[in-house]
């Protein structure tokens, strides 16, 4: 008789939605998690502290009111890194609190310590002094997330040469930055401290940033970044750092010098897979410590399941979340559909970019036809009323359905809007329902009618030439 039916090493967004997916089919859960990281990576250094960090830096700056009260607007004239983690804080201990919350609710049981397998069946759960408590289970998901990646030449000292956890212990806000790595991280925090008035230079190897984004929306965005002062070098890979008493020096292989007071490296992820002797269980991970899934989340061990982060792309707490729920369902033998093809993509930049479906460059590479049908939040009373004049929406239509094959959003709760394009290509829908719907008035949402519209009118110049 085993102690547990199923086990989830980590409480992150994919470990929680999986042991609570577990316990409402009735199942014995436990949950293994380390003392202070309830909630995971997600919920203390990663997801919501950077996101909650995002909309204090906009408040305290004042920055999307300028539009309205000019250039020189400001909530809070000096800005601390206090006033920023207060906030932060607040959040965070909010959140651990509705975790623990559901587990305890769900009947969970939380054990506290590292997880390490002893055999395919076995987990030995080490406490912070050292104990040693064995459990075993049938079933076991392994949801363990990553962490930043370290390049070995690189000297991190938590203060002057970080990676994205230590931006959350900085002392105060430096007046410079050099950000290396333009992914999804490394621009998130360049625009939140451009924002806050620091010089930010960014460093990135390839050609451009986010390539994976409509080409036209990260034109807008470096537009915007160099209107706060950013400084792109792209095609440049870092030399050097140097370290010095008032910061550091930043080499690049071109022999170009940058000189300032913080460096963060945002060089990608590292799945946290070493400390759980996955071999003993028969398991094993690639070099950047990801496992290998198959469909249904099983491992190469059938019994054992991973989620998440650790598994690699997309690596993002809505998918890990949808992983965890239907690795336990499949667990337990619950018959579930696969995850949906549509999924969202948002990011927190200032401002922020979210996305459905195909890009321009995906359905050029693939000879699919597309339309476009464009609307700018200026030509919306929601844009005027908010003071955004730059976000814009962007619709990919497909000339011989009129189908949506993707969805383009920049600017103000682009994060939100785009559920309403994903929701009608959920649906199969077409840009007629878009043209033919009644949306609030004065709202942002109005895009979409906006954008079905310029579409159509496109659609029916081409047939007008065609007959």
């Amino acid at each position: 008789m085993s102690d547990f039916d199923v086990l989830v090493l980590g409480s992150g967004p994919g470990g929680q939605k999986a042991a609570i997916a577990a316990a409402k089919l009735e199942r014995r859960v436990a949950i293994v998690e380390r003392r202070n990281m309830i909630g995971g990576v997600c919920i203390n250094t990663g997801t919501i502290p950077s996101k909650t960090m995002r909309e204090a830096v906009l408040y305290l700056t004042g920055l999307s009111q300028r539009e309205m009260y000019g250039r020189n607007y400001r909530v809070k004239e000096e800005i601390g890194i206090a006033d920023l983690t207060a906030r932060t804080q607040h959040v965070v201990g909010r959140e651990v609190e509705v975790v623990h919350n559901q587990l305890s609710r769900n009947r969970v049981t939380v054990l506290t310590g590292s997880g390490q397998f002893l055999d395919p069946h076995t987990i030995a759960v080490i406490d912070d002094h050292g104990r040693e408590t064995k459990v075993t289970a049938y079933k076991i998901i392994i949801a363990t997330g990553t962490r930043p990646a370290r390049p070995d030449s690189v000297e991190f000292d938590g203060s002057t040469i970080i990676d994205s956890d230590g931006i959350l212990q900085l002392a105060q806000v430096p007046d410079s930055m050099v950000v290396v790595g333009a992914g999804v991280i490394g621009i998130e925090y360049a625009s939140m401290f451009a924002a806050l008035g620091t010089k930010v230079t960014v460093v990135e190897r390839r050609d451009r940033m986010l390539e994976f984004c409509d080409l036209e929306v990260i034109e807008a965005l470096k537009y915007h970044l160099r209107d706060l002062a950013v400084t792109f070098r792209f095609g440049e890979t870092v030399a050097a750092v140097e370290r010095h008493e008032r910061g550091a020096l930043t080499i690049l292989e071109s022999g170009k010098k940058i000189p300032a007071a913080t460096v963060m490296y945002s060089a990608g992820r590292q799945g946290m897979t070493e400390s759980l002797a996955l071999h003993t269980a028969g398991l094993e991970a690639d070099p950047r410590g990801r496992i290998t899934v198959d469909e249904y989340y099983r491992t190469a061990v059938p019994h054992i399941y991973a989620v998440g982060d650790v598994i690699g792309f997309p690596a993002l707490a809505a998918t890990s979340m949808e992983q965890g729920r239907l690795a336990a369902y499949h667990a337990c033998d619950e018959p579930a559909a696969a995850m949906n093809g549509l999924q969202p993509i948002g990011i927190y930049t200032i401002p922020e970019i979210s996305f459905v479906g195909a890009t321009e460059d995906e359905l050029t590479d693939a000879h699919i036809p597309f339309e476009t049908g464009l609307s700018r939040y200026r030509e919306l009373a929601r844009g005027q009323i908010i003071g955004d004049t730059y976000g814009m929406l962007k619709l990919l239509v497909s000339p011989e359905d009129r189908r949506l094959l993707g969805v383009h959003v920049f600017g103000t709760q682009a994060t939100e809007l785009v559920h309403i394009g994903q929701a009608v290509m959920g649906c199969g829908g077409t840009i007629d329902y878009l043209v033919d719907a009644v949306f609030n008035y004065p709202t942002l949402a109005e895009c979409y009618k906006v954008a079905a519209l310029d579409a159509m009118n496109k659609l029916r110049r081409v047939q007008r030439f065609s007959h």
